[in-house]
């Protein structure tokens, strides 16, 4: 029996089976069929465009190739462990279908720059992905802001009511993270696009070559300028996985306000039936499991990340067998992102908002006190007076168990002499929100422009 193994040449000794399963990575790295052929078309394509093979040879290869990548399409491929990885099962395969001719296909590369360029390729169609979902994700929160431009609800920090906001308003502050995130990930694209075929084993090759040809027949603008480079980094792989965990943090407290606004202690939003679970033994329960998972599964992104940073750390130039560990990490995190963003896309529009809830949250807390202090600014006391006249009005409401724009007149004057009848609709729930009209402001007209021009960048017709 021949020895399946690429550098068989030089050993005597077969490979011990526990070793041949513990470095095999065909399991997981098998997902990149597709972009291994199609790096391999290309490379094939310039080496006879080169002369370096023959128009012929080329020929019987490329057609290998195809059929090779109908096999694994229609799974009648059968993958061998023993081969190790997607490289070389596919070659094997080439060898067994076209003869001794698939072996000039390696010529002028190495396995080295053959997986930094499917990972490239294979990273740059699935930001592709991440990115159309991010996109719909924004829609949906933007049409979310419309339809519910008029609700109004409490601000929180640290988790105590602070100010009154709008409903569109607290949407659209996602809209804008996932803004950032998607622009994110769009420059990290101008990094991943670039072509390291050529770079070979790590000091390039002697057969002339064209890489940029080959650049171009990849969709790559750029070729990696330096081949120690093109073989040895990982960094575009950690770039996402970076921007990824930033985007699972936005979608994560996102959906640590969903689990809060669900809870009978809030009542803000109603989950549908359709995206919630049961409890074995409690039978009243509704579990809000779509958004937990989310929440957990962030920390699984963050580990991902971590875990191929602590790789990369201490690596020497150029490649070393620890880098067959950025691919599972890799696509963990492509998998989860996209799907915590696909199920975000189907529920939130299914939320129900409990609008007379939020309205009444809105005026309980005091929340007004702020707009009080700013009420007796504008008739001409210091801030910082204003501030501690407030303060004693709200202790005095907590004893009698009212809210402040529940006390009376005489009682307010109590306070200062500043307080006359009209201070009562200033404290208003929709005053205060429509008088915070600096630049990001919740006002109504702010939030309206903002989703007006968000429309516009998104393409949404008017609802």
């Amino acid at each position: 029996m021949s020895d399946k193994r690429p550098w068989g040449g030089r050993f005597i000794d077969k490979t011990d089976q526990k070793v041949a399963q513990f470095t095999s990575s065909i399991d997981f790295d098998s997902r990149l069929y597709r972009y291994d052929i199609k790096g391999s078309i290309a490379h094939c394509r310039m080496l006879a465009k080169q002369s370096i093979i023959s128009d012929d040879e080329a020929a019987q290869i490329i057609e290998g190739l195809q059929e090779i990548e109908k096999e694994i399409e229609s799974g009648e491929f059968e993958f061998d462990r023993d081969l190790e990885d997607i490289h070389m099962n596919i070659e094997s395969r080439l060898i067994e279908r076209i003869g001794n001719v698939a072996q000039k296909l390696h010529t002028a590369r190495s396995r080295n720059d053959q997986v930094a360029l499917d990972i490239r390729m294979y990273l740059r169609d699935e930001i592709s992905n991440i990115l159309n979902s991010l996109h719909n994700l924004k829609k949906v929160l933007v049409r979310l802001a419309r339809q519910n431009i008029d609700v109004i609800l409490p601000g929180y920090t640290h988790f105590q009511h602070a100010q009154v906001i709008l409903l569109a308003h607290y949407f659209m502050a996602y809209y804008e993270m996932l803004k950032r995130d998607s622009a994110r990930l769009e420059d990290g694209l101008k990094r991943i696009n670039a072509s390291p075929l050529g770079s070979a084993a790590l000091a390039g090759t002697t057969y002339p070559i064209d890489m940029e040809y080959t650049a171009r027949l990849l969709d790559f603008p750029a070729v990696i300028g330096n081949s120690l480079d093109g073989v040895s980094d990982r960094d575009f792989i950690i770039e996402f996985l970076a921007s990824a965990s930033i985007c699972m943090v936005h979608l994560s407290r996102l959906s640590e306000e969903m689990i809060c606004w669900s809870s009978q202690e809030f009542g803000f939003i109603e989950i549908p039936d359709a995206f919630a679970t049961g409890s074995s033994i409690m039978p009243q329960k509704k579990n809000p499991d779509v958004f937990e998972l989310i929440r957990g599964k962030t920390g699984r992104v963050f580990g991902n990340l971590i875990a191929l940073l602590t790789v990369m750390k201490s690596l020497p130039l150029a490649y070393n067998r620890d880098m067959q560990e950025d691919k599972e990490p890799l696509f963990d995190t492509v998998d989860t992102l996209r799907n915590c963003l696909d199920v975000l896309n189907i529920l939130l529009p299914r939320l129900k908002v409990k609008r007379e809830v939020m309205d009444r949250a809105a005026r309980s807390g005091y929340m007004n006190a702020t707009d009080m202090a700013d009420y007796l600014v504008r008739k001409g006391m210091t801030f910082r007076d204003a501030h501690r006249c407030v303060g004693k009005a709200v202790s005095y409401a907590i004893e009698q168990g009212r809210e402040l724009h529940e006390l009376s007149l005489e009682e307010l004057n109590g306070f200062s002499e500043l307080f006359t009848e009209d201070v009562f609709e200033y404290l208003t729930p929709e005053q205060m929100v429509n008088r915070r009209l600096s630049k990001g402001g919740t006002a109504r007209t702010n939030v309206i422009r903002a989703i007006e021009a968000a429309e516009n960048d998104l393409g949404i017709e008017e609802l």
